[in-house]
């Protein structure tokens, strides 16, 4: 099979292999699209090395096929059958650290993720072993597999929201108009919520068809200015800062009400820190939270969303690429040609 491994950090190389070699309690399932994010490309560029396996294929946004399953799968494990369209979380979670046990398997103590530390999504096939199984999550109905492969992006704005007092009527602030801060749009628009997304200017007309009534591209003392214009001078009940910028921390706290949320969403640098006012937080009554990653509820919840179409993504989806043009995809990722870029097994393009 063709696959696209990670021989050293920097050096991504597309490679023929073996097909993985199915165990008795393994199943092995064929690739049909794996999506691309901003983390792909640091890993596949040598920018982020931590819990990296030289070697690993890369891809954790992965909608495949089942293949084949082992014959002495374990008793009550559930894998569908050979033919089933599924999504594969990429978590692979312990299940017995202090966070899986409360319930947040999703920053498990030892995690391990497919595309990082286990073989991942670029390539024709895919080896899901046995504690990994519950990653599996068959479709309702069959959709167009990069669809499919966003139910991993969508599963972690889930978990955010989740967590937030999103509802009818609530007004909602997105800090970031990438692909992450659109499914946050999609998202609180779909709860009813009234939506201003502020980001890059060639991004606001995707905002605004995923969902938001307001787009602006004002940084700091504007953007307050232009939130509270919105509010009618109250603020945002929620603030979800979608981009890794400390520098947004400060202002998405003057934007939010008395009594907000500010969710700290997107991952940031390594050691970097922001200035908060303390103040504001205390005589506000701000809440601050933060949201990582995604349970297996939250993924299987996303596949649901995207298969009954009760959520419509596709907007998203601007470019499709061979896996064996995976360095275009890459670059396409880099030079921000399009939204969400998807690598596709070599004769799958367009189908």
């Amino acid at each position: 099979m063709l696959a696209a491994s990670l021989r050293s950090p920097g050096a991504l190389t597309l490679e023929k292999r073996p097909i993985p070699a199915l165990g008795p309690q393994d199943a092995l399932l064929a690739v049909e699209a794996t999506t691309l994010c901003g983390t792909d490309l640091r890993i596949a560029t040598g920018q982020k090395t931590n819990g990296v396996t030289p070697g690993v294929v890369l891809g954790h946004e992965i909608a495949a096929r089942v293949w084949r399953i082992g014959d002495e799968l374990t008793a009550g494990v559930d894998v569908p059958a050979p033919g089933t369209q599924v999504g594969l979380a990429p978590e692979i979670a312990c299940g017995h650290c202090d966070a899986c046990v409360s319930g947040r398997s999703n920053v498990c103590a030892r995690m391990r993720l497919f595309g990082t530390g286990v073989d991942g999504g670029l390539a024709d096939f895919i080896l899901v072993p046995q504690e990994a199984l519950g990653c599996i999550t068959p479709v309702a109905r069959k959709i167009t597999p990069p669809l499919l492969a966003l139910a991993e992006p969508l599963s972690c704005c889930l978990r955010a929201t989740r967590r937030l007092p999103i509802g009818p009527d609530s007004r909602v602030l997105v800090l970031g108009t990438g692909p992450i801060g659109l499914i946050h749009c999609a998202l609180a628009a779909f709860a009813g919520a009234r939506v201003m997304a502020c980001g890059r200017a060639a991004r606001l007309e995707p905002a605004r068809t995923m969902g938001a009534e307001t787009t602006t591209t004002s940084q700091g003392d504007d953007l307050v200015a232009n939130v509270q214009e919105w509010t009618g001078g109250v603020g945002a009940d929620v603030v979800i800062i979608a981009v890794g910028d400390p520098g947004l921390v400060p202002v998405a706290i003057q934007c939010a009400r008395i009594g907000g949320h500010v969710s700290f969403f997107a991952g940031f640098p390594a050691g970097a820190t922001a200035q908060v006012d303390p103040n504001l937080v205390h005589y506000r009554e701000l809440t601050l939270s933060g949201s990582a990653n995604a349970t297996l509820d939250d993924y299987a919840s996303a596949v649901d969303m995207l298969s009954t179409g009760s959520i419509d993504l596709s907007q998203l989806l601007t470019h499709e690429f061979a896996l064996s043009d995976v360095s275009s995809a890459l670059d396409a990722v880099r030079t921000r040609a399009g939204l969400k870029i998807a690598v596709r097994p070599d004769g799958m393009v367009g189908r």
